[in-house]
């Protein structure tokens, strides 16, 4: 019996009820764009979409374990990478490494390139290739145009963009693709869907949920950090610093302990907590331009002094 592709897809009604016509009617774009937030069931669906596109009529059974794993030949899976001692990494490479982090990961150009060599093959099993680029707002500019010929003409290929929405993207990208919309889940879909992973004990956590905003995946991912993180960090950098001896000591605390990933986590962390327990708004608005210079590269233990320095207690004069 073929299992429904989107049966475990929770919320996402105005997407299944897209990618259902498409499918029913044999009506398929070159190019998709899924747009929404992290972690609500975009890579999931992508995932799912693929099984359809990448059917046969023999081997259906084993055909979904194998996508899921990367393990077809017709599948590119696309994700932002470092560069490390000449390599692109992805991410869960580089933590399986244990490489440190300074810089975000991108989607670069030599892989826009390994994209065109993919499709300029002949498929080996299924009737069409299927590229996923899974953060395609990673993409620096000339990564982006250097994919505006492949979406123009894909050939027999369907490509998939994940990204937070349109905006994010170059709007020649965005022209070129079929959006497909994805929202936040409401109380009770979360539940579901923490529930049915596992993940039970998220529920307990209010200040993980309201982080999350609707966002399971986001959820899941804060948990799994949150026990990544130094208890004693963690309780002292809740707490503005008193004195400016100990604003710098923890920056250089803040530094050492977390790669850059954990440290842009931390900044939506302490932003939740002070907007609930204390509705500190400068601590707000430090952390907010303190994320923007750590996205643009700026040395991290000067963001994490200078924002932590603004959090010192004025004495009355």
């Amino acid at each position: 019996m073929v299992r429904p592709p989107f049966e475990d897809l929770i919320g996402q009604d105005a997407a299944i009820a897209l990618l259902g016509q498409a499918i029913h009617r044999q009506r398929l774009a070159p190019a998709y764009l899924f747009a929404g937030p992290a972690g609500v069931g975009r890579s999931r669906a992508a995932l799912r979409f693929a099984e359809v596109l990448l059917a046969t009529e023999k081997g259906r059974a084993a055909l979904r374990r194998r996508i899921e794993q990367r393990n077809h030949p017709d599948l590119l899976w696309v994700e932002p990478t470092y560069l490390y001692q000449g390599q692109h990494i992805t991410v869960a490479e580089a933590e399986k490494l244990g490489v440190r982090r300074k810089n975000p990961p991108l989607i670069r150009l030599e892989q826009v390139r390994d994209i065109t060599r993919f499709l300029g093959r002949p498929t080996l099993e299924a009737p069409r290739a299927v590229v996923v680029i899974d953060g395609a707002e990673t993409m620096a500019e000339g990564a982006a145009n250097g994919l505006l010929k492949t979406l123009e003409e894909p050939g027999q290929a369907t490509l998939i963009l994940i990204a937070p929405d349109t905006a994010s993207l170059l709007p020649t990208l965005v022209s070129r693709c079929q959006l497909i919309p994805f929202r936040r889940l409401s109380q009770v879909e979360m539940g579901t869907v923490l529930e049915t992973t596992g993940h039970r004990e998220i529920l307990d956590h209010p200040d993980l949920l309201a982080l999350a905003q609707g966002s399971p995946g986001t959820a899941i991912a804060a948990w799994e950090t949150l026990q990544t993180l130094p208890e004693d960090l963690l309780a002292t950098v809740k707490q503005p610093p008193k004195t400016l001896r100990h604003a710098l000591e923890l920056a250089r605390w803040i530094d050492k302990e977390l790669d850059a990933e954990r440290q842009l986590w931390l900044i939506d962390y302490l932003q939740q907590h002070y907007w609930y327990n204390q509705a500190h708004a400068t601590a707000l608005q430090a952390l907010e331009t303190a994320r923007c210079h750590l996205r643009r590269f700026v040395q991290p233990r000067l963001v994490w002094e200078v924002t932590l320095m603004a959090l010192v207690p004025q004495r009355p004069q």
